[in-house]
């Protein structure tokens, strides 16, 4: 008997434990396999005896610890059929860990020491140990071959054997399937005679390999370290076993050693270690001489292979110059480093394996690396064929695989396929056909179905279940991979290892250091299993839980030493949210559905807050996958609609899997999307994902990785696509047999509008493929094949295609660019199916010339030969639009060949021939080519930028449809008016090197048979030589539009002579000089902006003007700027000016003027009678130049306007005869103080009249003031005096109250002392007996009232002070009432201070109440913070008339001594206005008392104010005593129906009322009654206004029955009511016997056609009136035409906005009011005139505005209209904003905008006026117009042209809000 028996139990046990393992060799070698992994197995099988080999292996399992031990038996209990007689003792015993007794004696530790394998000898001494004695050569060799043989036998042990039977198949190898490997960086150049060998290292990027490749011979050449990248479960630990068993096998002969480590084995390894040590002690051990074998390893490496799996696993990162030598230790990863950098074991070959992601920095730059994409259909079908046995079951297996698409995409990843092939294994016997669909949906329900197939049949998993998915949590969050024995129960092993969930294997945590480790045998599982613990454990909570549903990015963080563990966790937890999952997590928990719902719900939404977020491309893939385990349709419709409309995916790997997720969630979108992958490794089937994908509109590929795989896989999948109309596909490896797919595929994809094959390295056959599969694309818009190898015969061929396919609109090839354009016609598409007919016929030549076509061949070395050629070619072609040659080879004679065929080619835009070698001879050549060219528009050659363009005009026959033409992207054409004038071409010769012996040839050749509209001759070497000759020679060019003389040396004298040209030649009207810049311009008053240095605009089309502007008298103008003159050339300059015909305007820009120059200039004025204008702009002056200008007045009595600024810049306007008289002066920023006031009025004496004189901005201070105001009485001011901004105070302010007196011309004048100091003094040419004046921030403290006051009783004509925001108290302002005395007349006083709104009635009234005069108006608002006082002076003192008015007064107490001091200066009130006040009940009171004794008062406001219902009695009560009131105003206050009430008792009795104002006034029935019958006693009534009262038909009735008695009525309003057709009815009865009736306002009412006719029949009658509102009502035509049969003779104002009129109703309207001569206002506004509006051919001779505000006016309409404008001379405002305006209206406008003297304001806003338009309107306005702004908010034009246009004009106004009027330029 066995010892160990007795002391592990009793005898029957064991021997039945022997008995029954007995039976089952088989599965107990299974098991000590998996418990004992390193353990040789070859010795025990030699055992004859089989209870002799059961017992011996129970002995190692024994021995190995209580862990193990305990962890087989569970195992023999749960696997094998135990009686139960056997099966209890046995858990009782040993299944618990209750007394293990010791398995020896000798009372050695539990550990056992590491085992070797069955036959291997431990060696004597570790490699660590001293060194052997020198053995021989031979001795070592031989100890080199045996521990090659233990290795190779070593790896056979390990890897090789037969492959058990499906008992346990998740723990079990099947037969290998090779996966798809990829090249991702290539590591040499093309070998292109050769080619490419798959696995060579000159492999390129995108290229297939397979596994043989790797290291066949010809891989030595290539990088000896290899990087093998593929995500989780892609099968890269696989395949490193593999190869471990293929070289075992003795099929990898070429290397003589190989080692496999896995990084998660290193990690374990806390000491450092040596090369040796690593080799021998952590992987195998040679029997002796470690020495001698490690010196053969070195001497070999070329022939030994490392293999590293799972270098993402790293946790040790070493630097990148981190390297250890052979002796020196270092971790595990330095020891990597410096096996990839050759420092250790230089020559061997290093393959890694890694997930993708950020790389260590110690692998080398020249490292291959690979992709491992997993599998594709082939493979997967060869995988299955091999998983099942037999036939049937193959069958069935690939059978489900094609009908559920998605286990299809799931078995692209190897890992997957195996789990659905075990999951298929189990259900295929129960399932019927195509049931998979429904039961393995998603990866994690395929994960459940595997845990429910491999559980043993009647076994209760759940605790074993629950246990095991903690421990792959807690491994998980600690970052552990690799277990223990100690860290898994025994129970949760058993059941780990009976389900093959675990693997086990030995591993080395040191030198001499060896145990067994566990791992879950995919990492994926352990996440699965995570997941499941979290989503079934109860200890989790939901926060936990839903912290755990993240998306983690795809790059591997290095700088953690933590492993990325929870890759796929989310996407388990989003699985097991799934409904299907409910059943499962139910059974498992046993806590019920809903529990278990709480938990799914977290998750999901979890995943709902994601699904709104805007990801990345890496987290919207792993959202995707997750979403999609779900199977929430709602979820999935979340995401989808928060998807960008465009989605990049940038540098990251992407599977089928990845795009299968993808193509899931989009197809629960409704709106299209783009998708953009670039820089992403592909898996070449991955395409065939996106398969039926409707939502993709633009599909992009642009990878390196791409080739003929991927391109077939595309090819597949595009006509699937019906959305598809981008496609592209750049930058990969596609050869001839992938396009050869495509090619196929493309007419499949009927809406495609957009396709590009760029940088593809296609060649010639390859282009022409795809050109002839263009008229199968009806749609398609742009091609790109850039960057590809195509030929010159190629490049003719496709310019032979362009020219005669229908559909190509341009051609465009730079260099490596290829892109052509194509716009089908509708009608021509559908017939387009075949390759294009290079010969062509008769009916296609006239298409093709019906067409236009862009062609650029740029850079393309093109030669003579090649342009003859492409003559032949588009001589038979369409018109062309642009021809681009610009870059080529074509010299002298290949541009005039071209030059001279231009005008045979029907180009109507540009021929660009630049940079193409072209000599001076040349240009003469093209110049006489050319001479011929009808068409010809512009030439420009530069020799020096290598330029030659040539711009034509259309033709005639073309001109009219020239607009109507396609427009190519990147083109850009100015709009032109519709008459275009005759061709004259612009030449420009710029930078050639001309010099004068060059004129006579070229003015010979120019003079021919051109017309020319501008010559530039800029950038020659003309010298002042040429320039006499030009200007001789001028009169013989023909009538010229510019000279351009720029940069051609050109001297000052020279300069000056060439004005000369504007008497001799007759189109010379502007000279423009900058000299030090070398720009000189000879031009005509076409203004061609584009060829001034200075200008700012785009050059508009010739012929481009306002007709009109020619038919005035255009001054000629002489710019000289940058100059440096001196008196004798001034002189000189006015000697040349003075033969120049008039008008004349002359401007010079000087760097120096010293004051004899301007005095000499100064002089010479009176000499130039033609002068009208001079200007100094930005010329330096001296302080002694305002007193010469101001001299100017007496020594030249032309002069209009003197205005000088800041020294710099001077502006002088001349009148055109002495008569006129009046002039303006401004010396602005002169520097001004009080030295040179005296002098300088001195000068200003001598004048006859100034009409302004502005001297701000000055250093005058309040002495240079007072010394000015002493002697303003002497100046002949007739107008204004600006003295703003001269550092004044108070003490100023007051002097000119002072003032004021002794200046009986001044009629206004307004100080402001705040942050923009103004003071400005107006003037009247006679004596004003009434004077105005406005103080504002003065700021006046007590000090100053007093004299304040003095200086008002001494200005007794003044009659109106304001003053505003002074600092002025209440007793400061009783003070100033009390102290102002006048012997008579009246003074009224308005205070602005913020203490008015507080202050109150009271105290208002008894501060008035201290003047000095009588108060005979005040008017409080206490929200304007304003109170306003009228005094009448002298007061008369009555005693007896106040006390005869207080004794019919009931006063109270209180209130009888204030009433008496109110009643003293109030005597004499007429007016009471209070306005925004809240009457308090003290107030009201008071009211009450006041208002009775008040029998002068005529005028009562109260609007807009708050009263209570106890003020309101108090208020009535007082105004029931006012009998005599004239006006009464309630209008707007915040009263109830009852309050309206209690006012309308007011009306009893006011029999002498003329204006009463009850707007916005609740009028109810009963309150409408009472009105109605005080409305009848009003006999002198003259304006009534009720609007804003709800006032209805039946109000209106009783309201006309009133006014019948109300024959006085001048004013009646009634807007904003109900007023219907019976209430107009009512009205218009009554109309006609109201005689003195002027203003009648009928707005927004309900009055309709009906109501209307009857009002217009009645309005004719009123003969008298003046004003008519009628807007906002449906009145319609049949009103316009009643009110045009009767239109009332005097009527002012026109009102009838938004009236739904029509066409004939506004034309009947405007012939009725053509001529009207009182007409002031129309408004015609929000009406639909379509297209037809008035027009005045009398005119309107007061008509101040006009507003056709979105009426739909077009061009054609409002042409005859602006012109009518000129009729209108009093118009000030012209609104025609949001209409269908173009240029030909701003045309129009421009023409007569100079014109029209007073208007002010043209609002165009929301038109469709271009650029073109405004730069006329522009123009317009430089010609003297008085127009303050143009408002041109959203036109068509774009914001830099707009901010151009407003440079140049301010008064354009582009803006959404408008800007402050500018005052026009010169005023």
């Amino acid at each position: 008997m066995d010892p160990i028996s007795f002391q592990l139990g009793t005898k029957n046990q064991w021997s039945w434990l022997v008995r029954l393992l007995s039976n089952d060799p088989e599965w107990l070698s299974a098991k000590v396999k998996f418990f004992l992994p390193n353990m040789d197995l070859g010795s025990w099988n030699k055992a004859t005896d089989p209870t002799q080999r059961v017992l011996l292996q129970l002995r190692e399992l024994h021995t190995q610890g209580l862990a193990t031990w305990q962890a087989f038996i569970h195992c023999v209990c749960m696997e094998l059929e135990v009686p139960l007689e056997l099966e209890v003792p046995l858990l009782s015993t040993w299944g618990h860990g209750d007394g293990f007794p010791n398995p020896l004696k000798t009372g050695e530790g539990s550990q056992p020491e590491p085992q070797l394998h069955r036959g291997l000898k431990r060696p004597h001494q570790s490699c660590g140990s001293p060194p052997q004695l020198k053995q021989s050569r031979k001795q070592q060799l031989e100890l080199a071959k045996r521990y090659l043989q233990l290795l190779r036998t070593s790896a056979q042990q390990r890897y090789g054997g037969k492959l058990p039977g499906p008992g346990q198949p998740l723990t079990f190898r099947q037969a290998y399937v090779p996966t798809i490997l990829q090249w991702s960086r290539a590591t040499a150049p093309l070998d292109t005679q050769e080619g490419a060998v798959m696995g060579s290292p000159k492999a390129e990027d995108g290229t297939d390999v397979s596994i043989q490749d790797l290291f066949n011979s010809r891989a030595d050449k290539g990088p000896r370290v290899m990087v093998l990248l593929g995500k989780a479960g892609m099968g890269k630990t696989t395949l490193t076993r593999w190869l471990c068993q293929k070289w075992a096998d003795g099929q990898l002969d070429r290397f003589q050693a190989l080692f496999l480590f896995e990084f998660r084995q290193l990690n374990l390894i806390t000491d450092v270690l040596t090369l040796p040590q690593l080799l021998f002690d952590l992987y195998l051990s040679p029997e002796a001489g470690p020495d001698a074998v490690f010196q053969y390893l070195e001497k070999n490496a070329n022939g030994v292979l490392l293999i590293f799996d799972g270098l993402e696993e790293a946790l040790h990162p070493c630097s990148s110059g981190e390297t250890v030598g052979p002796d020196v230790p270092g971790p595990a990863l330095a020891l990597f480093s410096g096996l990839c950098r050759g420092t250790l074991l230089p020559g061997c070959r290093v393959m890694a394996t890694s997930r993708p992601g950020k790389l260590p920095d110690c692998l080398p730059t020249e490292a291959a690396m690979i992709h491992m994409w997993g599998f594709d259909g082939p493979r997967v079908e060869e995988y299955v064929g091999r998983f099942f046995s037999t036939q049937q079951s193959q069958e069935a297996a690939l059978a489900e695989l094609r009908a559920n698409r998605h286990l299809r995409s799931m078995c692209m990843v190897p890992a997957l396929c195996r789990v659905a092939c075990l999951c298929l294994h189990r259900l295929l016997p129960d399932i019927s056909p195509g049931q998979s669909v429904a039961l393995l949906p998603t990866v994690t329900q395929n994960y459940v179905q595997m845990v429910l197939a491999l559980s043993p049949q009647g076994y209760r998993a759940a605790t074993s279940l629950m246990g095991l998915s903690e421990v792959a949590l807690r491994g998980l969050e600690t970052g552990k991979v690799i277990f223990s024995a100690g860290d898994i129960p025994p129970s949760v092993m058993a059941f780990g290892a009976a389900l093959g969930l675990l693997t086990s294997f030995c591993i080395c945590t040191g030198p001499g250091q060896q145990e067994t480790g566990y791992a879950f045998t995919h990492l994926s599982l352990q996440e699965f299993l995570a997941a499941l613990y979290l989503m079934a454990s109860p200890k989790v909570d939901k926060g936990t839980l839903a912290r755990h549903v993240t998306l983690n990015s795809r790059w591997v963080l290095r700088t953690k030493a933590r492993l990325g563990l929870f890759d796929h966790l989310p996407t388990f937890l989003a699985g097991l949210a799934s409904c299907a999952c409910r059943p499962f997590l139910s059974d498992l928990t046993q806590r019920g559905d809903a529990w278990v719902v709480t938990k799914q719900a977290t998750v999901i939404q979890a995943l709902k807050k994601l699904a709104i977020r805007r990801l990345t491309g890496p987290k919207v893939v792993e959202l995707c996958h997750c979403v999609g385990e779900t199977q929430e349709p709602e979820l999935a419709s979340l995401m989808a609609r928060s998807l960008p409309y465009q989605l990049p995916f940038h540098n990251f790997p992407l599977t089928y899997a990845d795009l299968a997720a993808l193509t899931n969630i989009l197809g629960h979108r409704d709106g299209p999307i783009h998708l953009d992958f670039e820089g992403c490794p592909l898996e070449p089937c991955c395409p065939e994902a996106l398969e039926g994908c409707g939502q993709v509109e633009n599909l992009s590929f642009k990878s390196r990785r791409c080739g003929d795989a991927f391109a077939e896989a595309l090819s597949r999948s595009l006509p699937t696509m019906g959305s598809l109309k981008k496609l592209g596909l750049a930058g990969s490896k596609i050869t001839a047999r992938g396009i050869h797919h495509l090619v196929q595929a493309l007419p499949l994809c009927p809406h495609l509008e957009e396709v590009s094959f760029q940088d593809n390295q296609l060649k010639d056959q390859e282009v022409l493929n795809i050109m002839e599969v263009l008229p199968c694309l009806p749609r398609l818009q742009k091609l790109d094949l850039s960057h590809n190898n195509v030929s010159m015969s190629t490049l003719l061929y496709l310019t032979k295609v362009a020219v005669t396919c229908p559909t190509i609109r341009m051609l465009q090839v730079r260099k490596a660019e290829l892109i052509i354009l194509l716009s089908p016609p509708a009608e021509t598409a559908a017939e387009l199916h075949g390759a294009p007919d290079l010969q062509g016929n008769a009916s296609q030549r006239k298409e093709a010339q019906s067409r236009s076509l862009v062609l650029r061949l740029q850079k393309c070395q093109l030669t003579v030969c090649h342009v003859e050629m492409l003559i032949a070619q588009l001589r038979e072609g369409p018109h062309l639009d642009e021809v681009d040659l610009s870059g080529n080879q074509l010299e002298d004679e290949g541009c005039r060949l071209m030059a001279e065929a231009a005008s045979q080619l029907h180009i109507t835009r540009k021929l660009d021939l630049s940079d193409n070698r072209l000599s001076m001879a040349g240009v003469h050549c093209v110049l006489r080519a050319v001479s011929a060219c009808r068409n010809l528009a512009d030439l420009h050659i530069s020799l020096m930028h290598k330029t030659v363009v040539l711009t034509f005009a259309p033709e005639l026959e073309e001109r009219e449809g020239i607009q109507e033409r396609a427009v190519l992207p990147d083109s850009f054409m100015l709009q032109v008016p519709s008459e275009l004038p005759q061709c004259s071409p612009q030449i420009r010769l710029t930078h050639c090197g001309l010099q004068a012996q060059h004129l006579e040839q070229l003015c010979s050749a120019l003079g021919g048979s051109f017309s020319l509209s501008h010559l530039d001759l800029s950038g020659n070497a003309l010298g002042d030589k040429g320039a006499a000759q030009l200007a001789q020679w001028l009169p013989g060019l023909g009538t010229l539009q510019s000279l351009n003389l720029s940069e051609n040396g050109l001297s000052l004298d020279t300069v000056f002579s060439l004005a000369q040209c504007f008497s001799t030649v007759q189109w010379v009207l502007h000279l423009d000089i900058s000299f030090e810049s070398q720009c000189v311009i000879l031009r005509d008053d076409r203004r061609a902006r584009g060829l001034s240095a200075a200008g700012s605009l785009p050059e508009f089309p010739a012929g481009a003007q306002i007709s009109g502007f020619g038919q005035r008298c255009v001054p000629r103008s002489f710019c000289l700027r940058e100059c440096r003159p001196e008196p004798l050339s001034l002189i000189h300059l006015c000697e040349t000016l003075k033969k120049c015909p008039g008008p004349l305007e002359v401007e010079l820009s000087c760097v120096v003027l010293s004051d004899q120059s301007l005095d000499t200039l100064l002089g010479h004025l009176p000499w130039l009678p033609q002068l009208s204008l001079l200007q100094l702009s930005q010329t330096p002056l001296s302080p002694r130049s305002p007193f010469l200008l101001a001299h100017l007045f007496s020594l030249c009595p032309r002069v209009q306007k003197v205005d000088l600024r800041s020294l710099h810049d001077v502006t002088l306007h001349f009148r055109a005869s002495e008569e006129q008289k009046g002039g303006c002066c401004g010396l602005t920023g002169c520097g001004l103080s009080q030295k040179h006031v005296e002098p300088l009025c001195e000068l200003l004496r001598k004048c006859e009249d100034i009409c302004q004189l502005d001297l701000s901005a000055n250093q005058l201070g309040d002495d240079g003031l007072r010394c000015l105001l002493r002697c303003l009485p002497q100046l002949p001011i007739s107008g204004s005096l600006n003295l703003s901004d001269n550092s004044i105070s108070q003490e100023s302010v007051l002097c000119l109250l002072e003032t004021l007196p002794s200046c009986p011309r001044v009629q206004e004048a307004s100080v402001n002392l705040g942050s923009e100091q103004s003071f400005w003094i107006h003037f009247s040419r006679q004596e004003e007996t009434g004077k105005t004046l406005r103080l504002e921030d003065c700021s006046f403290g007590p000090e100053h009232v007093t004299r304040l006051a003095a200086g008002l009783s001494q200005a007794w004509r003044l009659t109106e002070l304001t003053l505003s925001r002074c600092c002025l108290g209440l007793e400061d302002l009783t003070v100033l009432l009390r102290l102002v005395r006048w012997p008579v007349g009246l003074l009224s006083l308005r205070v602005e201070e913020p203490w008015v709104g507080r202050a109150g009635l009271l105290t208002l009234l008894q501060v008035c109440a201290q003047a000095s005069g009588n108060v005979t108006e005040i008017s409080i608002s206490e929200t304007q913070q304003q109170l306003c006082v009228q005094l009448k002076f002298p007061r008369p003192e009555n005693a007896e008339a106040v006390a005869l008015r207080l004794a019919h007064c009931d006063l109270e107490t209180h209130h009888n001594p204030l009433v008496r001091q109110l009643m003293d200066t109030y005597t004499w009130l007429r007016e009471l206005s209070l306005s925004q006040v809240n009457l308090c009940h003290t107030s009201s009171l008071l009211l009450r008392s006041f208002l009775p004794p008040l029998c002068t008062l005529k005028t009562f406001r109260l609007a807009s104010s708050c009263v209570s219902s106890e003020g309101l009695a108090h208020l009535a009560s007082g105004l029931s005593h006012c009998h005599h009131l004239e006006e009464l105003d309630l209008s707007n206050n915040q009263l109830g129906e009852e309050g309206s009430k209690v006012l309308m008792g007011v009306l009893e009795g006011k029999c002498w009322l003329k204006k009463l104002d009850l707007s916005h006034f609740p009028l109810g029935d009963s309150t409408l009654a009472v009105l109605t019958q005080g409305l009848s006693h009003m006999t002198l009534l003259q304006s009534l206004c009720l609007s804003r009262n709800n006032i209805g038909d039946i109000g209106c009735y009783h309201l006309s029955k009133t006014l019948k008695a109300a024959t006085s009525l001048e004013e009646l309003g009634l807007s904003h009511n109900q007023i219907g057709d019976t209430g107009a009815q009512h009205l218009a009865a009554v109309l006609s016997r109201l005689p003195e009736l002027r203003k009648i306002d009928l707005s927004a009412n309900g009055i309709s056609p009906v109501g209307g006719v009857r009002l217009a029949e009645s309005l004719a009658l009123c003969k008298h009136l003046e004003e008519l509102r009628l807007g906002c009502n449906a009145l319609g035509d049949p009103t316009a035409l009643g009110l045009a049969r009767g239109l009332p003779p005097y009527l002012r104002v026109l009102h009838l906005r938004s009236s739904r009129l029509g066409p004939e109703g506004v034309l009947s309207l405007g012939q009725a009011l053509d001529g009207c001569p009182h007409l002031e206002e129309i408004s015609l506004a929000e009406n639909n005139l379509a297209g037809q509006v008035p027009q005045f051919c009398q005119g309107l001779p007061l008509l101040r505005q006009i507003d056709l505000a979105s009426c739909e006016i077009d061009n054609q309409a409002a042409k005859p209209l602006a012109a009518s404008f000129v009729l209108c001379p009093a118009l000030e405002e012209i609104l025609l904003s949001w209409n269908l305006l173009g240029d030909e209206v701003a045309a129009e406008l421009a023409r007569v905008l100079p014109r029209m003297d007073r208007l002010k304001r043209v609002d165009l806003e929301k038109n469709q006026i271009t650029a073109y338009g405004a730069w006329l309107l522009a123009e317009g306005l430089a010609q003297g117009s008085g127009i303050q702004v143009i408002r041109l908010w959203n036109n068509h034009i774009a914001p830099d042209m707009a901010q151009r246009l407003q440079s140049q004009e301010p008064r354009l106004d582009f803006a959404f809000f408008p800007n402050q009027p500018q005052a026009p330029r010169g005023t």
